[in-house]
C-alpha cells in the first residue's frame, strides 16, 4: 500500500474499502488474495450453424459467426480427401485459408472437433473448401 501523507488541519485521512458477503455472511475485504467474486456468463450462441455432408468437392458456406467466441468444426463420417476452413470480409466474393504466423491453419484430413478461431471482424464469414476423394464427410460449423 502506497504511504498516504496527512496534513493539516484534518490530522486523519479516511479510507474507505470495498467488500462483499462471504458464504456465511461475513464482510470480506477485497484484496489481492480476496478479488472480487464475478463470473462472466455467456447466452447461448445465437449464430445458425453451417451443418451438411459432402460425397464431393464443393464449397459450403456461408458460416456467419457471434463475434468474440470460438468457430468449433466438427469433421465425422469414413472419407478421403481434405477439408479447410476458408474466411472472407467481402460476402464470399474472396475466400481465403486461415492462417496462424504465416502457416495454413484449419486444414484437415481426417474426422476432427476442435475450435479454430475466434472472430471479431462484424464483416466475416467462414467457408469449407471440402475436396472428397472417397466416402462421405459429415460436417458442422458451431459456436
Amino acid at each position: 500500500m502506497t504511504d498516504i501523507p496527512i496534513s493539516a488541519p484534518g490530522g486523519y485521512a479516511p479510507v474507505m474499502a470495498l467488500a462483499f458477503g462471504a458464504l456465511d455472511g461475513a464482510a470480506t475485504i477485497v484484496d489481492g488474495a480476496h478479488p472480487l467474486p464475478i463470473a462472466v456468463t455467456l447466452r447461448a450462441a445465437i449464430s445458425s450453424p453451417l451443418v451438411g455432408t459432402a460425397n464431393a468437392s464443393s464449397v459450403a458456406g456461408p458460416f456467419t459467426p457471434d463475434l468474440g467466441r470460438a468457430i468449433v468444426l466438427t469433421l465425422s463420417g469414413s472419407w478421403t480427401g481434405s477439408v479447410q476452413l476458408l474466411r472472407s470480409t467481402d460476402a464470399g466474393t474472396t475466400k481465403l485459408p486461415v492462417t496462424a504466423g504465416g502457416s495454413v491453419w484449419g486444414l484437415f484430413a481426417a474426422n476432427c472437433n476442435e475450435p479454430l478461431w475466434v472472430e471479431t471482424d462484424a464483416a466475416a464469414t467462414f467457408y469449407l473448401q471440402i475436396e472428397v476423394t472417397s466416402g462421405t464427410v459429415a460436417y458442422r460449423v458451431s459456436q
